[in-house]
């Protein structure tokens, strides 16, 4: 084993906070996630106290606010908390006085959490350019002692060739270390050798020689990282992400361990703090329990607000196949949704198991079963999302119901603005992203032609012209809907039950919303079939409306 002291960062976050995930993965809805911080903090904590390693943990200010209790922990252990800033954000995210301000507030998240003072800094998103470097000035002033922002890897800082290894950077009177990421020297291009991703991703005996070469040939000292969601493999999967993306975030993640294994095993690490000698003082600071931070957490009904007694009953459809992999994230949406909504709605849920040959109807019944508001009924068989809704309403005791998608590819918060909607002649209320004032994220060019296509070709026979026609999010009334002769029971059948209101004198409304790409599970819909049926379905309205040809009363699909 060396026994040059080399340094252990570690970015403590979990998997929908990272850079790779960003594109479809908002900040704002982080809370809506399966929180499993502490899966891969404890295995980190387990694996640096058997090799006796004291590291230095990147926090976000964001997650030492929702988790203060596992930030404590780690202090508590022993070893250093720095920022890497409140959110996941990037440098040229922010203007010269954001980043200022969102260094003081990611300080002060972190020093209520751990009771320690907080010294050093690493940007959460890419790396400090040439151009950045005011920010170290700024770290300087603002009295951090270190960084470890900047990594110069391919040509960058190729005219401070210095820059590659530890080094002090002077403002002024102020003075800051940095301390770079490391990387091999090949032909004059710097190869990243120090990150977890690089250890997942690059040939194992290319990076062991690359290392032992740092080792034996630099007295500036290795600065290694990872993440700790790195030791989780059986996070939850973004499809949503490009796969270039996939295969950065989750390519060989069971092997981690073994490979932080090897390198402690090898090497000794301490932290930044450690080497500099800065000794982790402790504040005055009184952090905060998570259930004082309400504005992370669904928010509890005050006294002065309505009793549920005189809200307005609700019932909300969620239709289910093979979604196990979705059902806690809707969980935690549909808690927000109804902390949002109390006072005005009491809303209860339906969940429908549409036949799930997955885990779905028992992970249904753990998380929403035994929920006095919530209710779930089981299709023995798959019967088709139209099917699995109308069931829903059928079981519905109120007039007023709504349906969502289990993926939450519509948020469901919106049902706020549309309930109201479904005044006195309104019969439908539905989500239109196609909208002039909608709007869509991440969906493919492919999907949005054919729904586009199939919603142009509806206009044309179809009395009342709406933007968008296969949106399953809806606000219904419920006495009109179950006298409408459905056919169709899979996805034609949620274009089936507009058209037939629309030709029955029915109205309905468009809310222009946001249509997402689906982030958790797969899509369940067959595009050959489904375009083919929406072909049959036009001729049908075709023949409805101007020959006067009406399917029966009674929906064929309803045993």
């Amino acid at each position: 084993m060396s026994t040059k002291p080399h340094l252990l960062t570690v970015a403590l976050e979990d998997y929908y906070h990272v850079s790779a995930l960003n594109r479809v993965i908002e900040s704002a809805k982080w809370s809506r996630f399966e929180r499993r911080l502490e899966i891969g903090t404890e295995r980190t904590l387990a694996l640096l106290d058997e090799f006796k390693i004291r590291a230095t943990f990147f926090v976000l200010g964001w997650v030492a606010d929702t988790a203060p209790e596992l930030v404590r922990k780690v202090a508590s252990r022993g070893h250093e908390i720095a920022s890497k800033g409140y959110y996941h954000r990037g440098i040229w995210e922010m203007s010269r006085s954001e980043f200022r301000d969102d260094l003081v507030r990611a300080q002060e998240a972190l020093e209520r959490a751990a009771q320690r003072k907080i010294v050093g800094y690493r940007v959460a998103r890419r790396w400090f350019t040439e151009r950045d470097l005011w920010a170290l000035d700024a770290l300087a002033e603002a009295g951090y002692r270190y960084d470890s922002s900047i990594k110069p890897i391919f040509r960058a800082f190729a005219k401070e060739p210095w820059r590659r290894f530890a080094h002090q950077h002077r403002s002024g009177p102020h003075s800051i270390w940095e301390f770079p990421p490391s990387s091999a020297d090949v032909l004059g291009w710097r190869i990243p050798i120090a990150g977890g991703n690089y250890f997942r991703q690059l040939p194992a005996p290319l990076m062991r020689r690359a290392v032992a070469k740092w080792d034996r040939t630099y007295d500036a000292p290795f600065v290694m990282y990872f993440h700790t969601w790195e030791l989780d493999p059986d996070q939850p999967r973004i499809l949503a992400a490009p796969i270039y993306q996939r295969v950065r975030h989750y390519r060989n993640l069971e092997k981690m361990e073994g490979i932080l294994r090897e390198y402690f095993g090898r090497y000794r690490f301490e932290s930044i703090a450690q080497r500099l000698g800065i000794a982790t003082e402790a504040t005055n600071s009184n952090a905060p329990s998570t259930e004082s931070l309400r504005i992370f957490l669904p928010a509890a009904r005050s006294e002065t607000e309505p009793a549920a007694s005189v809200a307005t009953p609700i019932s909300v459809i969620v239709p289910c196949y093979n979604e196990e992999a979705v059902l806690p994230y809707l969980s935690n949406t549909l808690d927000q949704v109804a902390d949002r909504l109390r006072g005005r709605y009491r809303l209860t849920f339906i969940f429908v198991n549409d036949g799930s040959s997955d885990g779905t109807a028992a992970a249904l019944n753990r998380i929403f079963g035994n929920r006095p508001d919530c209710i779930v009924v089981d299709h023995g068989v798959n019967r088709g999302v139209s099917a699995a809704i109308l069931s829903g309403i059928r079981r519905a005791e109120t007039e007023v119901v709504c349906s969502i998608d289990c993926d939450c590819s519509y948020d469901p918060q919106e049902l706020g603005a549309m309930i109201p909607l479904l005044t006195e002649g309104v019969d439908l209320v539905t989500a239109s992203p196609y909208h002039s004032l909608g709007g869509v994220r991440n969906v493919s060019a492919w999907r949005l032609s054919l729904s586009k296509s199939a919603s142009a070709f509806y206009r044309l026979v179809l009395r009342q012209k709406l933007s968008t026609y296969t949106s399953c999010f809806r606000v219904y009334r419920r006495s009109v809907i179950l006298r409408l002769p459905l056919r169709e029971p899979g996805f034609l059948g949620i274009t089936e039950l507009l058209g037939r209101l629309d030709l029955s004198g029915g109205r309905i409304l468009e809310y222009p919303t946001i249509l997402e790409v689906r982030v958790l599970g797969r899509s369940k819909m067959k595009v050959v079939r489904t375009i083919f049926g929406h072909l049959g379905l036009l001729a049908s309205f075709t023949l409805e409306r101007w020959v006067g040809r009406h399917p029966k009363s009674t929906p064929s699909f309803v045993p």
